[in-house]
C-alpha cells in the first residue's frame, strides 16, 4: 500500500506483440533481419525459440534479435508454453516446413481454443493431426509448400486467428483471402498491427470490411523483405504504471510513447481521462496525473488486454462501472472475466459478471490473497489494488514474466520512490 503521490519515470521495455510478429516475418524473409529493443520475455524466447527449432537462426546481443532465415524443416517439437501468438501464429508457418512438426505447451494451454488454426489448415489441404480436439496437442505435417487459396472462419474468439493466417500468407504459392464470417471480431488494432507490419516489408494486403461480422483480407504472394526495426515499448504493459498515478496522486512518465502505433495499449491515453486522470505529452514522454478515480461505462472489445488493469481501478473507483464488449476474455490464459469478479469479491467487493463483461460496484476492500491463475494480466491488476489496500499477498507474481520480466523490481522501485 502507498499513501504519498508519486513522481516518476517509468521506461518500459519492448512490445510482445510487435517483437513476435517481427520474428515471424524474420524468419520468412529474404534475408537477415535484426530486431532492435524486443521484449526479451518468455512469451518470445518461446517464440524465438519454435523459429529456431524449424531452421531459423536466431542471435541476441547487443539489445537485438538478428534473424536468418533457413529451410524450415522437421521433425520438430515446439513448445508454446502459455503464449498465444507462439500456438497460433507458427503452426501456419510450420504448413510450409517438410517434416512433421508437434505443438504443445503448458497445461493451461491445452485449454485455449485452436480449432479455428487447424480447421484453417486442413481446408488448405494441411494435414493437421489433432484426434478432433481443436487444442493443442497437435501435429502439423508441412511438405515445404502450401498452395493457398480462400479460408472462411469465425475468428471472434480471437484477432490471433486472422493475424497468423496474414503473417504466413505471403508464403504461399497463390497468397491468400481470409474470410471472417461469425461473431463480432474483437481486438481489431491487433489485426491492423499485423497489416502494418506486412506492409513495412513490402507485403500488400487489400482490405475490405463490411461490419463487424464480416470482413475480408486478401494477401498478395511475395517474400518479406529483410528488415532492420526498433520495436516500441509495450503500452499494454505501461497500463499498471500510470493507473498508479490515479490510484496514489501525482504523476507517471512514460518515455518514447509512439505519436503513431497500432497497439491497443495507446487507449489509455482516452480511457483513463475518463476516470478522472490527464494526460499531457512532452517530447517523447506521456504523462499521466491522477486526480478524483471515477468509474468508467466502456467497451473494451477492441482493447480487451487492458481490462484488467481497468477493471482493478474500477473497484477503487467513488463510482459504478459497467465493462462490456469483452466475452473473448474467457478463452485467454484464464477465464479473466471469472478470476477479476472471484477475486475483487473475495477481498469484499462487488463485482458482477455479464454475457460480456463485468459489472463493479465499489465497496471498501481488506486485505487477503489475490491469485493469478498463470495469468500476467491478473498479477498486474492484483498490484494495481495492492496500492490501495494494506495486506494484500499477490501469488505468483512472477507470472508476469511472460510479458516483462522485471515487472515486480519496476513495481517496487515505483511505490518506494
Amino acid at each position: 500500500m502507498r499513501t504519498a503521490p508519486l513522481d516518476a519515470r517509468i521506461r518500459i521495455p519492448g512490445s510482445k506483440s510487435l517483437t513476435n510478429r517481427w520474428l515471424v516475418l524474420a524468419a520468412l524473409a529474404d534475408g537477415p533481419s535484426r530486431i532492435t529493443h524486443p521484449l526479451v520475455a518468455r512469451d518470445t524466447r518461446l517464440m524465438a525459440g519454435a523459429l529456431s527449432t524449424l531452421g531459423t537462426g536466431i542471435e541476441f546481443s547487443e539489445d537485438a534479435y538478428v534473424v536468418t532465415p533457413g529451410p524450415l524443416v522437421g521433425p520438430a517439437t515446439i513448445d508454446c508454453g502459455l503464449a498465444g501468438t507462439v500456438m497460433r501464429f507458427v503452426p501456419p508457418v510450420a504448413a510450409l516446413a517438410n517434416g512433421d512438426i508437434r505443438f504443445d505447451g503448458d497445461a493451461g494451454a491445452r485449454t485455449r481454443p485452436m480449432h479455428r488454426i487447424i480447421e484453417s489448415l486442413k481446408s488448405l489441404d494441411v494435414e493437421v493431426d489433432d484426434q478432433l480436439r481443436g487444442t493443442l496437442p497437435f501435429t502439423v505435417h508441412g511438405t515445404g509448400r502450401v498452395a493457398g487459396n480462400t479460408v472462411t472462419l469465425d475468428a471472434s474468439a480471437s484477432s490471433q486467428f486472422v493475424s497468423a493466417l496474414l503473417l504466413a500468407g505471403s508464403r504461399y504459392d497463390g497468397g491468400l483471402v481470409v474470410v471472417h464470417r461469425g461473431g463480432v471480431l474483437p481486438s481489431m488494432p491487433h489485426i491492423d498491427m499485423t497489416i502494418e507490419v506486412l506492409a513495412q516489408v513490402g507485403i500488400r494486403v487489400d482490405t475490405e470490411i463490411e461490419d463487424e461480422r464480416h470482413a475480408r483480407w486478401t494477401v498478395h504472394p511475395g517474400i518479406p523483405a529483410a528488415f532492420n526495426v526498433t520495436v516500441e515499448p509495450d503500452l499494454s504493459n505501461a497500463a499498471p504504471f500510470v493507473a498508479a498515478a490515479l490510484v496514489c496522486g501525482g504523476s507517471v512518465s512514460i518515455p518514447d510513447w509512439p505519436t503513431h502505433t497500432t497497439q491497443a495499449g495507446d487507449a489509455l491515453r482516452n480511457l483513463l481521462p475518463q476516470m478522472g486522470a490527464s494526460v499531457s505529452r512532452a517530447g517523447n514522454d506521456v504523462t499521466f496525473t491522477g486526480g478524483q478515480l471515477h468509474g468508467l461505462t466502456a467497451d473494451l472489445h477492441d482493447v480487451g488486454e487492458l481490462t484488467p488493469v481497468i477493471a482493478a481501478l474500477c473497484a477503487l473507483a467513488d463510482s459504478p462501472s459497467h465493462l462490456s464488449g469483452i466475452a473473448h476474455l474467457r478463452g485467454h490464459e484464464t477465464d479473466r472475466l471469472s478470476a477479476l469478479a472471484t477475486e475483487i469479491n473475495r477481498l469484499g467487493g462487488d463485482v458482477t459478471e455479464t454475457a460480456d463483461g463485468l459489472i463493479i460496484n465499489p465497496k471498501p476492500l481488506h486485505g487477503g490473497s489475490f491469485a493469478t491463475y498463470h495469468d500476467h494480466r491478473m498479477a498486474m491488476a492484483g498490484a494495481v489494488i495492492g496500492l490501495a489496500v494494506p495486506d494484500l499477498k499477490i501469488e505468483d507474481i512472477a507470472t508476469t514474466g511472460k510479458t516483462l520480466p522485471d515487472f515486480d523490481v519496476m513495481w517496487h522501485a515505483l511505490v518506494n520512490v
